[in-house]
């Protein structure tokens, strides 16, 4: 009895251990691995870095939202085209802040046009040069008119910069608990709090508008509300009534007068007038002209009376030599 016992003690620990540890697995597999972390360590030297940084806003004030990221990632892109209306709403400035990725075992990541553009972005700021470079397809874009940044040595070293800057703050980042996923984006909650978020997946957005109070609709996106219809069409018909039939006016008789409108006074009626000779006729072969006046009708045709056929008279039999035929 006793060893029954302990038996299932350890099956209902064992069970019970293991629904533990799928709870815990489903809390931070669906929520806690998407929520923002709270920058703990050396957060002045990440702000520094952050105010140093060439970023580009299209302005509005308010307080600074940093996202960090490069052209070819569409996370970062649709991050920007998707969320940065919602946060201007709520009174936040999103910078941006591109850079072109470093080469990876002799291969190169990014493309001259995309290293031109960058150094471009970091010495002017342009804000409409970046909304083209954006709405332009990465493979068309050719970066016609910007000075190479290849083979140059001031422009390469802006373009170093740039990977310098986002290998630090990178260092910087894990050092908090945060990954290296782009886009990073990085702020300050109300309570004046650094934040960090690697948010590569759409889940991970949400946090970020309830920590900005920022609105999940903005502009095209709020559904249009439903449009009152009034409770009758006409003043004339009650609420949930038919409607009536409109009043048409008689056919107009051939070579009458037509007839006034609502509201019109009535036309006198005048003679006709009395031709001065009399018409001529009609030749044969053509029939006349129809008469002014409504012809009379004509006389209803009388049923003929249908004599039946009398009946035909029998043959009479023929005798002949050989035999008889009817």
């Amino acid at each position: 009895m006793l060893r029954r016992f302990f038996i299932w003690s350890a099956l209902a620990a064992l069970v019970g251990l293991l629904l533990a540890g799928g709870g815990y697995w489903a809390y931070w597999n669906f929520h806690a691995r998407f929520q923002p972390v709270t920058v703990t360590r050396k957060q002045a030297e990440i702000q520094r870095l952050l105010d140093e940084a060439s970023w580009l806003s299209a302005g509005g004030g308010g307080e600074p939202l940093y996202i960090v990221g490069y052209r070819d990632s569409a996370a970062t892109m649709r991050y920007e085209q998707e969320e940065t209306e919602k946060l201007r709403a709520a009174g936040v400035d999103p910078r941006v802040i591109i850079f072109a990725r470093s080469d990876r075992e002799g291969l190169s990541q990014s493309t001259p046009a995309e290293r031109a553009t960058v150094a471009e972005l970091w010495l002017s700021r342009d804000w409409t040069l970046y909304q083209r470079w954006t709405a332009t397809p990465a493979r068309g874009w050719t970066a016609a008119g910007i000075p190479a940044a290849d083979n140059n040595l001031a422009r390469s070293a802006v373009v170093n910069a740039g990977r310098d800057f986002v290998d630090r703050l990178s260092a910087l980042l894990r050092e908090n608990g945060v990954q290296t996923r782009y886009p990073l984006v990085i702020w300050r909650d109300r309570d004046g709090y650094l934040r960090a978020c690697a948010c590569s997946d759409k889940r991970s957005w949400a946090f970020i508008r309830d920590d900005l109070d920022a609105p999940d609709r903005v502009g095209s996106d709020v559904p249009p509300s439903p449009v009152a219809l009034p409770d009758a069409v006409s003043p004339d018909v009650p609420p949930g009534g038919a409607l009536p039939y409109p009043q048409l006016p008689a056919p107009a008789q051939q070579g009458a007068a037509p007839a006034p409108a609502p509201g019109a006074a009535p036309a006198q009626s005048q003679p006709a007038p009395i031709p001065a000779y009399p018409p001529a006729a009609a030749p044969s072969g053509v029939p006349p002209a129809p008469s002014q006046t409504a012809p009379a009708p004509a006389a209803r045709p009388q049923p003929k009376t249908v004599t039946p056929p009398q009946p035909k008279a029998a043959p009479q039999p023929k005798k002949q030599d050989d035999s008889t035929f009817y």
